[in-house]
């Protein structure tokens, strides 16, 4: 285990909370409407999931030639058409009558929790970010490196939601949220697209050789 694998783990951490998503929407909105505090409790409740994909990640990058790659091919299709689908109902997101987006959080704990361990979005992204920056130490990798990799994991998650949590609670996010908080789901719902559609060409070709 050398420094170099586990500040990749950690990096790889990091970039994956802050690239955005449906989780980062709901943040940024809690953070808009409520405050640093609501914001936090929000995350922390996600911090549940974001062990548990990255988890799945690792398994993915580590495992792979071990278990084979269908259940992972099979998870990664079905993100993908979930992310897309999420990306239509975000690019076409309207008003209600009361003048709210409907996807803003109203329990930032359970909602948190909820974001962290049902948002499929989380998988596709995670798996990019760990095989991205963990690839060149592909020959250190084994199950002994597990606990550690995870363990780095998590300090990159901690470090990029503090840093979240300061960035929404600030003045200039939330008056620019609220001023425009609709055009930013729709053009999120965009990247979601992205996300999906990648997802998609990743993991498809892998299930259709075996059916």
């Amino acid at each position: 285990m050398t420094p170099g694998l586990l500040l990749a783990s950690l990096l790889s951490g990091a970039a994956y909370t802050l690239a955005p998503g449906p989780a980062f929407l709901a943040l940024l909105g809690i953070g808009a409407s409520r405050g640093r505090q609501a914001g936090a409790l929000f995350l922390c409740g996600h911090f549940v999931g974001d062990v548990l994909w990255a988890s799945l990640s690792l398994t993915a990058v580590i495992g792979a030639r071990a278990i084979g790659t269908l259940v992972f091919d099979v998870l990664g299709l079905v993100c993908g058409l979930y992310l897309c689908w999420l990306g239509i109902r975000s690019a076409v997101a309207r008003r209600g009558v009361d003048g709210a987006l409907t996807s803003e959080p109203r329990r930032p704990l359970l909602r948190g929790l909820a974001f962290g361990l049902s948002n499929p979005k989380a998988y596709p992204v995670a798996v990019a970010m760990f095989t991205a920056l963990l690839a060149r130490y592909a020959s250190a990798l084994d199950w002994n490196a597990f606990a550690p990799l995870l363990a780095a994991a998590c300090v990159g998650f901690i470090a990029a939601d503090i840093v979240l949590v300061s960035v929404i609670g600030a003045g200039v996010v939330r008056q620019f949220y609220r001023r425009h908080a609709l055009w930013v789901t729709r053009l999120s719902g965009v990247l979601f697209l992205g996300f999906g559609v990648h997802a998609l060409a990743t993991a498809g070709p892998g299930v259709w050789r075996r059916l």
